[in-house]
């Protein structure tokens, strides 16, 4: 391969300072598991001290049923500070161990949806997608197309680093643009706009998971909805992708200049491997019809005069949809697997059904890691809200928001600047998310924003400083692809490529969480800005 590439530019001492200090603070922190170790042991003692000192809270609730740990009495809802050291908590602690692991929310639903995604990707249906999206675009139009399939490759999960990124610069130095440029652009769409897609997916259903929990500290009634932040991370794609298209137009490849190598023979011949056969495309056409099949079941399941069972007649407005919102976990599973099996029959990576097992038992097996952690959250969250501290926090903090008379705009972006500044040192979004969410959630719901809401502004901030630390878990392998076309390349050359991207996420993203709040746009399906907690006064 040509290396005609000039050399990197070396990074400043006040560069190599800042990412020293990343560094060194990054690795002082223990896995997220550990973390999750730590947090019980420091919960277990403060639930002894907020119980020893009387600590509670408060508010008017006119409904029939408390929230668990509350106490009803003359139309005032009360939750008091409890031991976790209580004869009560320990028997909940050990005899529903193993209860409070199947019962933790997004354990069931991940896995629910890895068990179809699990032979989608390992059918080899995912790499496919990505390969065919982008052959044969017209040069000027590869920013674009790169932003957007780039954001929509999180349904693929690992394949949109892995696969996406090194290819996108495979296709610039194809179309005689720099290499580094495309891998640039492919990184700032999949990692920097890791909140961003076209439609509903995995993380989805992952992240309303733990806002379930937290949700149901105060409203034990609330059930997530997957598609509760559609219109939002689909804003995301039309917002950040002009963003991506200029600075990698105008900024980035302005910057590094013209590639100095051409397309040889080891070149032409990564790309041949790369082309889709026909096959596969015969494959991606299969799969495209057994996803539409599985569409017009639920589809069916929900409009078929006479006979809905995704439609809860006895309930009124969007009410009634909640059983179709549940059911899309079951949905995207289903329309996984199936595209999945279709693919791999074409292309003959399924040959028979216990190939379809093996792949859903590999699918499983790469959660063990998930598991574990799960184990550790789960009994985080269950442990907070029998302390009822979780409760005490939310609505002592809310009276205390309420009195600065902040904007509620103020306040999401806060949580959204929190998320992204944790989002330098641990890189893990579900690890961050279930440790906020037992107080932001119930806090934010108390000031009247939906728990949708909160997790929107989570998740943008949750975002754009992936491509801003190296100790991102992609980092590593995204600087890896770049040496692949210049060896000069450092840790202060891609962080160099990456930051303007980031600034333009973070402009963007904080300007976007507030407007949107301003003007209580509706973030989805059945979803709303704003949250009346049903009792409430």
């Amino acid at each position: 391969m040509t290396q005609a590439t000039p050399p990197a530019k070396p990074t400043t001492d006040n560069q190599r300072g800042v990412l020293a200090w990343i560094e060194r603070v990054g690795n002082l922190l223990p896995d997220p598991v550990m973390i999750f170790v730590w947090l019980i042991g420091f919960l277990m003692l403060l639930s002894v001290i907020g119980a020893g000192l009387g600590w509670q809270a408060s508010l008017p609730f006119t409904g029939d049923k408390p929230p668990a740990g509350g106490v009803l009495k003359d139309g005032v809802l009360t939750f008091e500070a409890t031991s976790l050291f209580t004869e009560d908590n320990l028997k909940k602690l050990f005899v529903d161990m193993p209860r409070t692991l199947t019962g933790f929310a997004p354990l069931g639903t991940v896995l629910v949806v890895m068990l179809g995604a699990a032979v989608a990707e390992r059918a080899g249906l995912f790499s496919a997608l990505i390969r065919n999206s982008l052959t044969g675009l017209p040069r000027h139009l590869l920013t674009p197309v790169v932003c957007i399939i780039g954001m929509m490759s999180h349904h693929a999960s690992d394949a949109g680093y892995v696969v996406f990124i090194p290819l996108a610069g495979l296709v610039y130095a194809a179309a005689g643009r720099h290499p580094l440029v495309g891998i640039g652009a492919a990184f700032a769409a999949v990692s920097g706009g890791f909140a961003g897609n076209i439609t509903p997916g995995q993380l989805d259903v992952l992240l309303f998971g733990f806002t379930q929990e937290a949700a149901r500290i105060i409203d034990p009634t609330w059930t997530m909805n997957p598609l509760g932040n559609w219109w939002f991370i689909l804003a995301i794609v039309v917002v950040f992708t002009p963003i991506i298209w200029f600075i990698t137009d105008r900024v980035l490849e302005p910057r590094l200049g013209p590639w100095g190598g051409e397309p040889d023979a080891d070149l032409k011949a990564e790309l041949a491997k790369s082309e889709v056969t026909k096959d596969e495309k015969r494959g991606l056409g299969l799969a495209g019809l057994s996803a539409l099949v599985i569409i017009a079941l639920f589809t069916a399941l929900s409009l078929w005069p006479g006979f809905t069972p995704l439609i809860d007649e006895s309930q009124k407005g969007t009410a009634q949809l909640q059983p179709f919102y549940q059911s899309l976990i079951a949905a995207f599973s289903l329309m996984f697997l199936a595209a999945g099996i279709s693919y791999g029959i074409a292309v003959k990576s399924i040959k028979t059904s216990t190939d379809v097992v093996t792949m859903m038992a590999d699918g499983i097996r790469s959660l063990a890691p998930y598991i574990v952690f799960a184990f550790f959250a789960a009994h985080f969250i269950a442990m907070f809200n029998w302390s009822n501290l979780g409760p005490i926090a939310a609505i002592n903090g809310a009276e205390a928001l309420k009195a600065l008379s902040l904007p509620a705009p103020f306040l999401l972006v806060c949580v959204q600047v929190f998320s992204s500044i944790l989002d330098l040192f641990i890189g893990s979004a579900s690890a961050k998310w279930s440790a906020m969410a037992p107080v932001v959630v119930p806090m934010f719901m108390l000031l009247g924003i939906s728990p949708e809401m909160t997790t929107a502004a989570y998740r943008m901030g949750d975002s754009y400083t992936n491509i801003a630390t190296p100790l991102m878990s992609y980092f590593p392998l995204v600087l890896a692809f770049c040496r692949r076309w210049d060896k000069n390349v450092g840790v202060g050359t891609l962080l160099a490529m990456m930051l303007p991207f980031a600034f333009g996420f973070l402009i963007a993203g904080t300007t976007m969480t507030a407007a949107w709040v301003y003007f209580d746009w509706p973030l989805g399906p059945g979803a709303q800005v704003t949250y009346a907690l049903p009792g409430s006064q």
